[in-house]
Protein backbone atom coordinates (compact mmCIF):
# COMPACT_ATOMS: atom_id res chain seq x y z
CA UNK A 1 0.00 0.00 0.00
CA UNK A 2 1.18 3.52 -0.74
CA UNK A 3 1.86 5.52 2.40
CA UNK A 4 3.25 8.98 3.10
CA UNK A 5 6.71 7.40 3.34
CA UNK A 6 6.70 7.18 -0.48
CA UNK A 7 6.34 10.95 -0.89
CA UNK A 8 8.68 13.84 -0.09
CA UNK A 9 6.35 16.64 0.99
CA UNK A 10 8.91 19.44 0.61
CA UNK A 11 7.02 22.49 -0.77
CA UNK A 12 3.82 20.41 -0.96
CA UNK A 13 0.54 21.11 0.82
CA UNK A 14 -0.99 17.93 2.21
CA UNK A 15 -4.74 17.75 2.63
CA UNK A 16 -5.21 15.14 5.35
CA UNK A 17 -8.54 13.51 6.16
CA UNK A 18 -8.13 12.79 9.88
CA UNK A 19 -10.60 11.32 12.35
CA UNK A 20 -10.94 13.93 15.08
CA UNK A 21 -14.41 12.73 16.06
CA UNK A 22 -13.53 12.92 19.74
CA UNK A 23 -15.68 13.21 22.88
CA UNK A 24 -16.13 16.65 24.44
CA UNK A 25 -17.40 17.53 27.91
CA UNK A 26 -19.87 20.28 28.83
CA UNK A 27 -17.06 22.84 28.62
CA UNK A 28 -16.21 21.65 25.08
CA UNK A 29 -12.94 20.15 26.28
CA UNK A 30 -11.57 16.96 24.68
CA UNK A 31 -11.96 14.12 27.17
CA UNK A 32 -10.23 11.39 25.13
CA UNK A 33 -7.44 12.46 22.77
CA UNK A 34 -6.68 8.94 21.43
CA UNK A 35 -7.65 9.72 17.84
CA UNK A 36 -5.85 13.05 17.74
CA UNK A 37 -2.74 11.53 19.30
CA UNK A 38 -2.79 8.75 16.68
CA UNK A 39 -2.68 11.27 13.81
CA UNK A 40 0.29 13.28 15.12
CA UNK A 41 3.08 11.16 13.51
CA UNK A 42 1.50 11.60 10.07
CA UNK A 43 1.30 15.38 10.50
CA UNK A 44 4.84 15.57 11.85
CA UNK A 45 6.28 13.58 8.94
CA UNK A 46 4.87 16.09 6.45
CA UNK A 47 6.04 19.08 8.47
CA UNK A 48 9.52 17.57 8.87
CA UNK A 49 9.71 17.10 5.09
CA UNK A 50 9.14 20.83 4.64
CA UNK A 51 5.48 20.65 3.71
CA UNK A 52 2.36 22.35 5.05
CA UNK A 53 -0.79 20.67 6.30
CA UNK A 54 -4.55 21.18 5.96
CA UNK A 55 -6.58 19.01 8.33
CA UNK A 56 -10.22 18.11 7.72
CA UNK A 57 -12.51 15.96 9.83
CA UNK A 58 -16.06 15.47 11.05
CA UNK A 59 -17.21 15.73 14.65
CA UNK A 60 -20.48 14.30 15.89
CA UNK A 61 -23.66 14.11 13.86
CA UNK A 62 -24.93 17.63 13.19
CA UNK A 63 -28.12 17.75 11.13
CA UNK A 64 -28.61 21.30 9.94
CA UNK A 65 -25.42 23.28 9.45
CA UNK A 66 -23.36 24.83 12.23
CA UNK A 67 -23.84 23.53 15.78
CA UNK A 68 -21.55 25.01 18.45
CA UNK A 69 -20.93 21.76 20.30
CA UNK A 70 -19.76 20.10 17.09
CA UNK A 71 -17.29 22.80 16.04
CA UNK A 72 -13.78 21.49 15.47
CA UNK A 73 -12.37 24.70 16.95
CA UNK A 74 -12.82 22.99 20.33
CA UNK A 75 -10.07 20.50 19.39
CA UNK A 76 -7.42 23.11 18.59
CA UNK A 77 -5.96 23.36 22.11
CA UNK A 78 -5.45 19.60 22.23
CA UNK A 79 -3.96 19.44 18.73
CA UNK A 80 -1.53 22.27 19.49
CA UNK A 81 -0.48 20.63 22.75
CA UNK A 82 0.22 17.27 21.10
CA UNK A 83 1.77 18.71 17.94
CA UNK A 84 3.81 21.41 19.63
CA UNK A 85 2.91 24.10 17.11
CA UNK A 86 0.23 26.71 16.40
CA UNK A 87 -2.83 25.54 14.47
CA UNK A 88 -4.76 27.99 12.31
CA UNK A 89 -8.52 27.59 11.94
CA UNK A 90 -10.83 28.22 8.98
CA UNK A 91 -14.48 28.83 9.90
CA UNK A 92 -15.63 26.68 6.98
CA UNK A 93 -14.20 23.69 5.12
CA UNK A 94 -14.86 25.14 1.66
CA UNK A 95 -15.19 28.54 0.06
CA UNK A 96 -12.94 31.54 -0.53
CA UNK A 97 -11.74 32.03 3.07
CA UNK A 98 -10.68 28.42 3.58
CA UNK A 99 -8.97 28.40 0.18
CA UNK A 100 -7.21 31.71 0.89
CA UNK A 101 -5.89 30.42 4.21
CA UNK A 102 -4.74 27.17 2.63
CA UNK A 103 -2.95 28.95 -0.22
CA UNK A 104 -1.14 31.22 2.24
CA UNK A 105 0.29 28.37 4.33
CA UNK A 106 4.06 28.33 4.64
CA UNK A 107 6.25 25.27 5.17
CA UNK A 108 5.63 23.79 8.63
CA UNK A 109 2.26 25.51 9.13
CA UNK A 110 -0.98 23.73 9.95
CA UNK A 111 -4.57 24.70 9.13
CA UNK A 112 -7.67 23.00 10.54
CA UNK A 113 -10.91 23.56 8.64
CA UNK A 114 -14.39 23.44 10.16
CA UNK A 115 -16.51 20.29 10.55
CA UNK A 116 -17.18 18.62 7.20
CA UNK A 117 -20.62 17.46 8.31
CA UNK A 118 -21.88 21.01 8.63
CA UNK A 119 -22.45 20.42 4.91
CA UNK A 120 -24.96 17.71 3.99
CA UNK A 121 -22.99 17.07 0.79
CA UNK A 122 -20.27 15.35 2.84
CA UNK A 123 -22.31 12.30 3.79
CA UNK A 124 -24.04 12.24 0.40
CA UNK A 125 -20.67 11.79 -1.31
CA UNK A 126 -21.29 14.87 -3.45
CA UNK A 127 -18.78 15.17 -6.31
CA UNK A 128 -18.90 18.97 -6.51
CA UNK A 129 -18.30 19.29 -2.75
CA UNK A 130 -15.39 16.84 -2.98
CA UNK A 131 -13.84 18.86 -5.81
CA UNK A 132 -14.06 22.03 -3.69
CA UNK A 133 -12.32 20.28 -0.78
CA UNK A 134 -9.62 19.01 -3.14
CA UNK A 135 -8.58 22.60 -3.90
CA UNK A 136 -7.22 22.90 -0.34
CA UNK A 137 -4.19 20.68 -1.03
CA UNK A 138 -2.04 19.26 -3.82
CA UNK A 139 -1.53 15.87 -2.14
CA UNK A 140 -4.40 13.93 -0.54
CA UNK A 141 -3.67 11.81 2.52
CA UNK A 142 -6.37 9.58 4.00
CA UNK A 143 -5.57 8.85 7.63
CA UNK A 144 -9.13 8.39 8.90
CA UNK A 145 -9.61 4.65 9.28
CA UNK A 146 -12.65 5.24 11.48
CA UNK A 147 -14.57 6.57 8.46
CA UNK A 148 -13.07 4.30 5.80
CA UNK A 149 -16.30 2.31 5.59
CA UNK A 150 -18.23 5.38 4.45
CA UNK A 151 -18.29 6.55 0.83
CA UNK A 152 -18.34 10.19 1.89
CA UNK A 153 -17.01 13.13 -0.09
CA UNK A 154 -13.86 13.60 2.02
CA UNK A 155 -13.03 9.90 2.47
CA UNK A 156 -13.71 8.37 -0.92
CA UNK A 157 -15.01 10.69 -3.67
CA UNK A 158 -12.21 13.21 -3.20
CA UNK A 159 -9.58 10.64 -4.19
CA UNK A 160 -10.84 10.94 -7.78
CA UNK A 161 -9.52 14.51 -7.83
CA UNK A 162 -5.88 13.44 -7.35
CA UNK A 163 -3.68 11.36 -9.61
CA UNK A 164 -2.04 8.19 -8.32
CA UNK A 165 1.21 10.00 -7.51
CA UNK A 166 -0.50 12.48 -5.22
CA UNK A 167 -2.71 10.37 -2.96
CA UNK A 168 -1.72 7.96 -0.23
CA UNK A 169 -2.48 6.59 3.22
CA UNK A 170 -1.24 8.07 6.47
CA UNK A 171 0.32 6.09 9.30
CA UNK A 172 -2.96 5.47 11.13
CA UNK A 173 -4.56 3.88 8.07
CA UNK A 174 -1.46 1.83 7.32
CA UNK A 175 -1.20 0.62 10.90
CA UNK A 176 -4.91 -0.24 11.16
CA UNK A 177 -4.84 -2.30 7.97
CA UNK A 178 -1.58 -4.05 8.89
CA UNK A 179 -2.91 -5.00 12.33
CA UNK A 180 -6.27 -6.19 11.01
CA UNK A 181 -4.46 -8.29 8.40
CA UNK A 182 -2.20 -9.72 11.08
CA UNK A 183 -5.31 -10.79 12.94
CA UNK A 184 -7.09 -12.28 9.94
CA UNK A 185 -4.33 -13.53 7.65
CA UNK A 186 -1.21 -14.07 9.73
CA UNK A 187 -2.55 -15.12 13.11
CA UNK A 188 -0.96 -17.65 15.40
CA UNK A 189 -3.06 -20.33 17.05
CA UNK A 190 -4.86 -20.64 19.39
CA UNK A 191 -6.90 -17.67 18.18
CA UNK A 192 -9.47 -16.48 20.74
CA UNK A 193 -12.14 -13.92 19.85
CA UNK A 194 -14.10 -12.22 22.63
CA UNK A 195 -17.34 -10.70 21.39
CA UNK A 196 -19.68 -8.77 23.68
CA UNK A 197 -22.25 -6.05 23.52
CA UNK A 198 -26.01 -5.87 23.63
CA UNK A 199 -27.27 -7.39 20.41
CA UNK A 200 -26.51 -10.47 18.32
CA UNK A 201 -27.82 -8.60 15.29
CA UNK A 202 -25.02 -6.04 15.58
CA UNK A 203 -22.35 -8.73 15.55
CA UNK A 204 -23.72 -11.49 13.32
CA UNK A 205 -21.47 -10.83 10.32
CA UNK A 206 -18.30 -10.53 12.37
CA UNK A 207 -19.18 -13.71 14.30
CA UNK A 208 -19.82 -15.68 11.11
CA UNK A 209 -16.53 -14.55 9.59
CA UNK A 210 -14.61 -15.23 12.80
CA UNK A 211 -15.93 -18.79 12.91
CA UNK A 212 -13.72 -19.42 9.86
CA UNK A 213 -10.63 -18.23 11.72
CA UNK A 214 -10.83 -18.72 15.47
CA UNK A 215 -10.33 -21.68 17.78
CA UNK A 216 -12.46 -20.21 20.56
CA UNK A 217 -15.34 -17.74 20.47
CA UNK A 218 -16.18 -16.16 23.83
CA UNK A 219 -19.57 -14.49 24.12
CA UNK A 220 -20.52 -11.91 26.76
CA UNK A 221 -22.80 -8.95 27.30
CA UNK A 222 -26.52 -8.69 26.69
CA UNK A 223 -26.27 -10.69 23.46
CA UNK A 224 -25.57 -13.84 25.48
CA UNK A 225 -29.21 -14.00 26.63
CA UNK A 226 -30.50 -14.39 23.10
CA UNK A 227 -28.32 -17.52 22.89
CA UNK A 228 -29.63 -18.79 26.22
CA UNK A 229 -33.23 -18.21 25.19
CA UNK A 230 -32.55 -20.12 21.97
CA UNK A 231 -31.16 -22.98 24.07
CA UNK A 232 -34.31 -23.10 26.16
CA UNK A 233 -33.00 -21.45 29.33
CA UNK A 234 -34.99 -19.08 31.52
CA UNK A 235 -33.43 -15.62 31.22
CA UNK A 236 -35.66 -13.66 33.58
CA UNK A 237 -36.07 -10.11 32.30
CA UNK A 238 -32.69 -10.07 30.54
CA UNK A 239 -32.28 -8.41 27.16
CA UNK A 240 -33.30 -10.73 24.33
CA UNK A 241 -33.84 -10.38 20.59
CA UNK A 242 -36.77 -12.71 20.11
CA UNK A 243 -36.55 -12.46 16.34
CA UNK A 244 -32.92 -13.66 16.41
CA UNK A 245 -33.37 -16.99 18.20
CA UNK A 246 -32.96 -19.05 15.04
CA UNK A 247 -29.89 -17.01 14.18
CA UNK A 248 -28.39 -17.80 17.58
CA UNK A 249 -29.13 -21.49 17.07
CA UNK A 250 -27.43 -21.42 13.66
CA UNK A 251 -24.29 -19.84 15.19
CA UNK A 252 -24.18 -22.61 17.81
CA UNK A 253 -24.45 -25.24 15.05
CA UNK A 254 -21.83 -23.55 12.84
CA UNK A 255 -19.41 -23.44 15.75
CA UNK A 256 -19.88 -27.19 16.24
CA UNK A 257 -19.47 -27.89 12.52
CA UNK A 258 -16.25 -25.87 12.37
CA UNK A 259 -14.93 -27.33 15.63
CA UNK A 260 -14.85 -23.89 17.27
CA UNK A 261 -15.15 -23.86 21.06
CA UNK A 262 -18.09 -21.59 21.90
CA UNK A 263 -18.01 -20.27 25.45
CA UNK A 264 -21.07 -18.68 27.04
CA UNK A 265 -21.37 -17.39 30.62
CA UNK A 266 -21.95 -20.03 33.28
CA UNK A 267 -22.95 -17.52 35.96
CA UNK A 268 -24.19 -13.94 36.02
CA UNK A 269 -24.57 -10.82 38.09
CA UNK A 270 -28.33 -10.29 37.99
CA UNK A 271 -30.28 -7.26 39.17
CA UNK A 272 -33.89 -6.30 39.78
CA UNK A 273 -33.48 -3.16 37.67
CA UNK A 274 -31.22 -1.46 35.15
CA UNK A 275 -29.53 0.72 37.74
CA UNK A 276 -26.37 0.89 39.78
CA UNK A 277 -28.64 1.06 42.84
CA UNK A 278 -30.51 -2.14 41.98
CA UNK A 279 -30.46 -5.21 44.21
CA UNK A 280 -28.04 -7.78 42.85
CA UNK A 281 -27.05 -11.41 43.29
CA UNK A 282 -25.02 -14.10 41.54
CA UNK A 283 -27.03 -16.66 39.58
CA UNK A 284 -26.03 -19.74 37.60
CA UNK A 285 -27.23 -19.98 34.00
CA UNK A 286 -29.48 -22.91 34.95
CA UNK A 287 -31.02 -20.98 37.85
CA UNK A 288 -31.78 -17.49 36.57
CA UNK A 289 -34.40 -15.96 38.86
CA UNK A 290 -37.64 -14.59 37.45
CA UNK A 291 -37.98 -10.83 37.58
CA UNK A 292 -34.21 -10.20 37.36
CA UNK A 293 -31.91 -9.37 34.48
CA UNK A 294 -28.31 -10.33 33.74
CA UNK A 295 -26.07 -7.24 33.62
CA UNK A 296 -22.59 -8.79 33.90
CA UNK A 297 -20.80 -12.12 33.80
CA UNK A 298 -20.29 -13.75 37.20
CA UNK A 299 -17.08 -14.74 39.05
CA UNK A 300 -17.01 -18.33 37.73
CA UNK A 301 -17.31 -17.06 34.16
CA UNK A 302 -14.60 -14.48 34.77
CA UNK A 303 -12.26 -17.28 35.82
CA UNK A 304 -13.29 -19.53 32.90
CA UNK A 305 -12.76 -16.78 30.33
CA UNK A 306 -9.43 -15.69 31.85
CA UNK A 307 -8.13 -19.29 31.65
CA UNK A 308 -9.10 -19.53 27.97
CA UNK A 309 -7.54 -16.15 27.16
CA UNK A 310 -4.32 -17.14 28.98
CA UNK A 311 -3.76 -19.95 26.43
CA UNK A 312 -4.25 -17.73 23.38
CA UNK A 313 -1.58 -16.64 20.92
CA UNK A 314 -3.91 -14.28 19.05
CA UNK A 315 -6.75 -12.30 20.67
CA UNK A 316 -9.49 -10.08 19.29
CA UNK A 317 -11.69 -8.27 21.80
CA UNK A 318 -14.81 -6.50 20.62
CA UNK A 319 -17.53 -5.54 23.07
CA UNK A 320 -17.92 -5.45 26.87
CA UNK A 321 -19.05 -8.32 29.10
CA UNK A 322 -21.65 -6.24 30.91
CA UNK A 323 -22.85 -2.74 31.67
CA UNK A 324 -19.32 -1.69 32.64
CA UNK A 325 -20.29 1.99 32.83
CA UNK A 326 -22.01 1.15 36.12
CA UNK A 327 -19.77 0.34 39.09
CA UNK A 328 -21.65 -2.82 40.12
CA UNK A 329 -21.51 -4.36 36.65
CA UNK A 330 -17.97 -3.52 35.52
CA UNK A 331 -16.06 -6.45 36.99
CA UNK A 332 -16.58 -8.93 34.15
CA UNK A 333 -15.28 -6.46 31.58
CA UNK A 334 -12.39 -5.52 33.87
CA UNK A 335 -11.47 -9.20 34.37
CA UNK A 336 -11.36 -9.74 30.61
CA UNK A 337 -9.27 -6.59 30.11
CA UNK A 338 -6.76 -7.75 32.72
CA UNK A 339 -6.66 -11.25 31.21
CA UNK A 340 -5.96 -9.87 27.73
CA UNK A 341 -3.16 -7.66 29.10
CA UNK A 342 -1.64 -10.61 30.96
CA UNK A 343 -1.76 -12.83 27.88
CA UNK A 344 -0.13 -10.07 25.84
CA UNK A 345 2.68 -9.83 28.39
CA UNK A 346 3.17 -13.56 27.92
CA UNK A 347 3.61 -13.21 24.16
CA UNK A 348 0.11 -13.15 22.66
CA UNK A 349 -0.89 -10.67 19.97
CA UNK A 350 -3.99 -8.72 21.04
CA UNK A 351 -6.17 -6.32 19.08
CA UNK A 352 -8.83 -4.24 20.83
CA UNK A 353 -11.50 -2.96 18.46
CA UNK A 354 -14.89 -1.33 18.79
CA UNK A 355 -15.79 1.78 20.77
CA UNK A 356 -16.85 0.15 24.02
CA UNK A 357 -13.86 -2.19 24.18
CA UNK A 358 -11.54 0.74 23.57
CA UNK A 359 -13.34 2.75 26.25
CA UNK A 360 -12.92 -0.16 28.66
CA UNK A 361 -9.23 -0.71 27.95
CA UNK A 362 -8.67 3.02 28.48
CA UNK A 363 -10.81 3.07 31.64
CA UNK A 364 -8.61 0.43 33.23
CA UNK A 365 -5.43 2.13 31.89
CA UNK A 366 -4.32 -0.97 29.99
CA UNK A 367 -3.97 0.48 26.47
CA UNK A 368 -0.17 0.27 26.70
CA UNK A 369 -0.37 -3.36 27.80
CA UNK A 370 -2.09 -4.74 24.69
CA UNK A 371 -0.67 -5.06 21.18
CA UNK A 372 -2.95 -2.68 19.31
CA UNK A 373 -5.96 -0.50 20.06
CA UNK A 374 -7.95 0.29 16.91
CA UNK A 375 -9.26 3.82 16.35
CA UNK A 376 -11.97 2.56 14.00
CA UNK A 377 -15.06 0.89 15.44
CA UNK A 378 -17.43 0.26 12.55
CA UNK A 379 -14.65 0.33 9.96
CA UNK A 380 -12.67 -2.37 11.77
CA UNK A 381 -15.74 -4.58 12.14
CA UNK A 382 -16.59 -4.28 8.46
CA UNK A 383 -12.98 -5.06 7.50
CA UNK A 384 -13.04 -8.16 9.72
CA UNK A 385 -16.40 -9.08 8.20
CA UNK A 386 -14.59 -9.25 4.88
CA UNK A 387 -16.16 -6.17 3.31
CA UNK A 388 -14.34 -3.82 0.95
CA UNK A 389 -14.03 -0.40 2.59
CA UNK A 390 -14.62 2.43 0.08
CA UNK A 391 -12.11 4.74 1.76
CA UNK A 392 -9.39 2.14 1.22
CA UNK A 393 -10.51 1.09 -2.26
CA UNK A 394 -10.41 4.74 -3.41
CA UNK A 395 -6.62 4.74 -3.04
CA UNK A 396 -5.96 1.02 -3.30
CA UNK A 397 -3.81 -1.39 -1.33
CA UNK A 398 -1.47 -2.17 -4.24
Amino acid sequence: MKTIDSINFNTKRALIRVDFNVPLNAKFEVTDDTRIRAAIPTIQKIINDGGSVVLMSHLGRPKDGFVEKYSLKHTITTIEKLLGTTVQFAPDCEGTEALRMANNLKAGEVLLVENLRFHTQEEKGDVQFASQLALLGNVYVNDAFGTAHRAHASTTIIAQCFDAENKCFGYVMASEIANADKLLKNNKKPFVAIVGGAKVSDKILIIENLLNNVNTLIIGGGMAYTFFKAMGHNIGTSLCEMDKLELAKSIIEKAKDKNVKLLLPIDHIVADGFSNDANTQVALTEAMPNGMMGLDIGPLTQKLYAQEIANAKTILWNGPMGVFEMEKFQYGTKAVALAVAKATANGAYSLIGGGDSVAAINKYELANQVSYVSTGGGALLEYIEGKTLPGIAAIGLN
